[in-house]
């Protein structure tokens, strides 16, 4: 967790930000993180940052074209040098939240940069560090869950959500997040949420703007006019990932390994790869995502990182990390056998 210090000097920016431009990760711990700073403060528009793996030069006209005055970055590991140069002519402070390892080393001194995996070793979801900031506001509750649970996380306040909200969630007691995610109500929110980030731009402003007015999770699962795009993108989604999901078990086996690759026009290898982790726990999973002549990885398993990294390190255009046991990548579509020839050695 943040330290308090730290927590108080994010509070301080938010308070100076008038017109702040929030820049998130595309998942639902990007997504929920923003909407529970703009909730609590009132301030601010979103930014859902799709390119990957960093926050590239182009994002930076959205800082013009919104005339911010201050910008916060949440959840995003990397952030090209050329935004830097870019920030850095205007003189606008920047705020980073993240909970991935990097170099610090590529961090300009201007930037104020907050991580608590270098202060205590944790790397909580930025979710759950910005409902400490907003001195966990509980009628943002249930977004604080989403964001977690869709991050492989179980925070203690979950037993707070299991009673405010006992139809939205699981009646045991959990240590597993995953069977909240694909066990109950609120994890159905979640899928939901993540499936709408995966909309045109149009459809995703309207979703955010729905999302930082709703009052309760409730307005979020009855279809209205106003969700209509959302829920029509969610159902559309839901149909091709269930396929996905069962030509991926067919490619189980009796070995720890599973790799599974896919292609056209919808990348979701992350939300494949976490229910297959959850699915087979005891098995490595790779999801590949193949677009021209890139490929995205998506890599689930124990200690799975520490195997990634000694798997890549040969591949001249490998990239990528994340957490111990979640990580997400990207290389060139003729080192693919190579990389998952790689990570079978290692796994077996």
């Amino acid at each position: 967790m943040l330290k308090k210090k730290e927590i108080e000097e994010i509070r301080e920016h938010l308070e100076r930000a008038q017109n702040p431009v929030f820049m998130f990760d595309n998942d639902q711990d990007g997504l929920c993180s923003f909407l529970l700073l703009q909730r609590h403060y009132k301030r601010g528009l979103g930014v859902c940052i799709k390119s990957f793996p960093e926050l590239d030069v182009n994002y930076f006209r959205k800082v013009e074209e919104l005339n911010a005055d201050y910008i916060f970055i949440l959840d995003k590991p990397m952030v090209s040098e050329e935004f830097w140069k870019e920030v850095e002519q205007v003189n606008i402070p920047v705020v980073w939240i993240d909970h991935h390892k990097i170099d610090k080393k590529t961090i300009p001194e201007f930037v104020n940069y907050y991580n608590p995996i270098y202060s205590d070793g944790e790397s909580e979801p930025v979710t759950v560090l910005c409902y400490e900031i907003v001195k966990k506001n509980k009628k943002d509750l249930w977004l604080a869950i989403v964001g977690a649970i869709s991050d492989y996380y179980l925070p203690k306040y979950y037993k707070d959500f299991q009673k405010k909200y006992p139809d939205l969630a699981t009646r045991s007691v959990e240590k597993d997040p995953f069977n909240v995610l694909f066990g109950s109500e609120i994890g159905k929110i979640a899928k939901m949420l993540g499936n709408g980030m995966k909309d045109t731009t149009t459809n995703v402003v309207l979703m955010l703007k729905f999302l930082m007015k709703v009052k309760s999770p409730y307005e979020v699962m009855e279809e209205t006019k106003a969700n209509f795009a959302m829920h029509h993108r969610s159902r559309e989604i839901e149909k091709k990932y269930n396929i996905l999901l069962e030509k991926a078990k067919l490619k189980v086996d009796d070995t720890n390994f599973l790799y599974f690759g896919y292609s056209g026009d919808l990348s979701i290898s992350g939300e494949l790869s976490n229910q297959l982790g959850h699915l087979y726990p005891e098995k490595t999973i790779i999801v590949s995502f193949f677009r021209g002549s890139k490929v995205n990885l998506s890599l689930r398993g124990k200690d799975v990182l520490s195997k990634f990294e000694v798997a890549i390190k040969d591949i001249k255009e490998g990239r990528g990390g994340g957490h111990k046991d979640a990580v997400g990548g990207q290389l060139h579509m003729d080192d693919l056998d190579k990389f998952v020839e790689n990570m079978r050695k290692l796994v077996e």
